[in-house]
């Protein structure tokens, strides 16, 4: 069977890959759509994502939904045919579980990562086996491809509900209109808030979250910025130090912040004076646990997420598709369609 395997940096292949029996617990999916993530980029532009690197040949991907192929011993509740997303991380929890912090256990894996010896092998693959518990059933109606932006829209959902209780009536900002970005602004709208403003360096990214219904946007090269103390909660979805500066800036006193996007290790001169003197309350975020229940519903309901896919390739063009989900100029979330299946 195919995948989008990188080698090393610059070193994407499609290429085959065995297919493996289906074990006890497992259930193998026919993989219908996977996103690239920043993460995949990382891996493809210099054969590492942080610390990560790649020792060996890496299956990208980790957004991916597809429909159920066969059922390994053991398994109920599902059938051959199912349209599902799939969580990328092991140990998942079961669907509808409440949340216990597992996702910040140390020691778990996620699909698609160099984290580990031998690495996690992703999701860019015609056919995935993942533990039936990974599994989230699609709501009727939601397509496969506007459901691949189920991982991506649980990421903002837990970064958002980290601020649960400041959010309805409130004057919100996001720092960064990437997909993480978009998607964190659209939670924030569908929490309740006042009015939301986001921010980012490329015209076509605000287009994006205008579309989309945010209300006020600002382009930063273009000089435009946020007022200074006027929001009530900020989020940094950019992973970037001078993103989070304005975003310090941007927030009122009292207010909260929620660090959404990856920051880099690298030393970088921010002003943190105001932290205290503002009372600032901060949030960190890293991935999910078990929003992605929620994430396939708020897709079902709500069309317009779906504007942040910008653009699908078939899997013979997955270095095309990288170099376009490479330029934020011109592409949001981008899609591999991996098979030829539809809900």
């Amino acid at each position: 069977m195919k995948a989008v395997v990188v080698h090393g940096p610059k070193d994407l292949r499609v290429e085959e890959v065995p297919e493996s029996p289906v074990g006890p617990g497992e259930v193998a999916v026919d993989i219908a759509y996977g996103g690239i993530c920043g993460s995949d980029l990382h891996y493809w532009q210099h054969g590492r994502n942080g610390s990560f690197e790649v020792k060996e040949p890496l299956v990208l991907g980790h957004e991916v939904v597809g429909r159920v192929r066969e059922l390994g011993e053991d398994v109920t509740g599902w059938s051959v045919g199912d349209a599902v997303a799939i969580h990328p991380a092991t140990p998942c929890p079961e669907p509808g579980a409440k949340p216990t912090g597992m996702h910040l256990v140390q020691g778990g894996t996620y699909l698609g990562s160099a984290s580990t010896t031998p690495h996690t092998q992703g999701g860019l693959v015609e056919v995935l086996n993942v533990q039936a518990r990974q599994l989230r059933r699609l709501p009727q109606g939601l397509n496969l491809r506007t459901a691949a932006l189920a991982e991506p829209l649980a990421i903002a959902i837990h970064g958002i509900d980290r601020a649960a209780g400041c959010i309805e009536g409130s004057r919100c900002f996001v720092s960064g209109a990437g997909p993480i970005g978009l998607l964190a602004a659209a939670v924030l709208k569908l929490r309740g808030a006042a009015s939301v403003a986001i921010s980012d360096l490329q015209p076509r990214a605000l287009e994006v979250a205008r579309a989309m219904g945010i209300e006020e946007t600002f382009n930063i090269l273009e000089g435009e910025s946020p007022v200074s103390l006027v929001f009530d909660v900020s989020v940094e979805a950019a992973g970037a130090a001078a993103s989070l500066q304005i975003v310090l800036d941007a927030t009122c006193r009292g207010g909260t912040v929620v660090q959404l996007g990856i920051l880099p290790r690298d030393a970088a001169s921010i002003s943190l004076s105001e932290l205290g003197l503002r009372e600032l309350t901060v949030f960190g975020s890293q991935r999910f646990e078990t929003e992605m229940d929620e994430a396939v519903e708020l897709l079902a309901e709500h069309p317009f997420l779906a504007r942040v896919i910008s653009h699908d390739y078939p899997l013979v063009e997955a270095e095309e598709a990288f170099a376009m989900a490479q330029n934020s100029a011109v592409s949001s979330k981008v899609l591999i369609k991996v098979g030829a299946l539809e809900a």
